[in-house]
């Protein structure tokens, strides 16, 4: 056992004692009751008698066993040992022996306050779980059509957390139509990487035209901003920022932040390298939906694009002189943004899919039938092939509303 857990498991043991019957146990340790202070044993031919009195005796064994037995427990669900005994006491239980329902609720209670220091978890806070195999297991499961992202997505994050002095912030940029999934894997992030997801006091999003609707006030809203990025780091070093419609985003706001996402310069007084920041735009849709359409006209599947490909077709459209805030901002010129992730325009089958997601995320029963009738409500493009579906899938949840009785 380590030194430095000591006094702290000292303070959970009064706890316990509290939670076992505290005035229990006497100075050594054993079961006493509280006459045995002043008249110490009691004889057998005393007030209580012996059978009375050994009953008691029993009984407050149990209570200081019970004690014991919590602090296993304890020991077991916060340090994780110790945890052999309990596993064997699960498989071949002592004869009367559970621990009660209303002292294991304590115990959640109290070992989630223990941990609430980052004194028990291996990333050192307990807001940040970043479980990148269930973020990998829940994409392959619920994001269709997007073998590029999930690539993309996956390698980036998981290099990045596993770097044990990151020189820079994780900066990704996902680009796509609308309904591609951009939404959905930005916030499969959050609540992979954070404990309380969306809700994370580690996690900040900001939509464009929602929080930053006018330019005249562009100057408090880049104080605002750089304070709010501020003020998130020095509550949480590993921070989420997420900034939807991206493309609508000022290029001055944007340079206003772009000192937290650049190369650390051990200058500022928050250290800013482990946050990750998640620019969602639908720029550079039309060239990713262009390619995928080339490549479908040369019978080739979607899963041969590669992301080298199309990134560099990405650069060069977001290079182009436009009003939008990537190509006037310093984001592109200094290279800040470490990856920029192409989501492919849905086919037919994936909006089936995301049907059928819908379905089972309402409990509903469905058929294929159903399937096949939400995804031909949806409009597909171009004229010609009617390959790929204008919205994605972000009206299919409502679609299948026509299916409820």
């Amino acid at each position: 056992m380590g030194q430095g857990r000591l006094p702290a498991r000292l303070g959970l043991a009064l706890c316990l004692l509290l939670l076992g019957g505290s005035g229990v146990l006497g100075s050594h340790g054993t079961a006493r009751g509280p006459w045995e202070e002043e008249q110490g044993p009691v004889a057998e031919g005393g007030p209580w008698g012996r059978a009375k009195y050994e009953a008691v005796r029993k009984h407050l064994g149990a209570v200081s066993a019970l004690s014991k037995q919590y602090w296993r427990y304890l020991v077991c669900k916060v340090w994780q040992e110790d945890c052999e005994e309990e596993k064997e006491e699960k498989s071949h239980p002592r004869p009367g022996w559970t621990l009660p329902l209303v002292g294991q609720n304590y115990l959640e209670i109290l070992s989630a306050w223990y941990c609430s220091f980052g004194k028990c978890c291996e990333t050192g806070d307990c807001r940040i779980v970043n479980n990148i195999t269930g973020f990998e297991a829940d994409l392959n499961g619920q994001l269709h059509g997007q073998h590029l992202a999930k690539e993309v997505v996956v390698r980036a994050l998981h290099e990045f957390l596993q770097s044990p002095r990151p020189q820079k912030p994780l900066v990704l940029s996902f680009h796509g139509w609308s309904g591609t999934g951009k939404n959905f894997v930005a916030r499969m992030v959050a609540s992979h990487l954070y404990r309380d997801g969306m809700k994370s006091e580690c996690v900040r999003l900001f939509i464009s035209l929602f929080h930053f609707p006018h330019h005249k006030y562009l100057d408090l809203y880049k104080a605002q901003l750089k304070k709010q990025i501020s003020e998130t780091l020095q509550v949480c070093k590993q921070s989420l920022f997420i900034f939807d419609e991206a493309e609508k985003l000022h290029f001055s706001l944007l340079d206003a932040i772009k000192p937290f996402m650049a190369h650390y310069d051990n200058k500022g007084q928050v250290d800013y390298r482990r946050s990750i920041f998640l620019f969602l735009s639908n720029l550079g849709g039309n060239i990713i939906n262009e390619v995928a359409l080339d490549f479908w006209r040369a019978g080739r599947g979607r899963e041969e694009i590669s992301v080298e490909f199309l990134e560099q077709r990405l650069r060069l459209e977001l290079q182009e002189p436009a009003e939008n805030g990537y190509a006037r901002s310093h984001l592109l010129k200094e290279n800040l943004i470490d990856f920029f992730v192409p989501f492919l325009p849905l086919e037919y089958h994936h909006v089936k899919l995301c049907a059928r997601d819908a379905f089972l995320a309402r409990g509903l029963p469905y058929t294929e039938a159903a399937l096949d009738e939400v995804a031909r409500m949806m409009v597909f493009v171009p004229k010609e092939e009617k390959l790929f579906s204008a919205q994605g899938c972000k009206s299919v949840s409502q679609r299948i509303n026509y299916f409820l009785p």
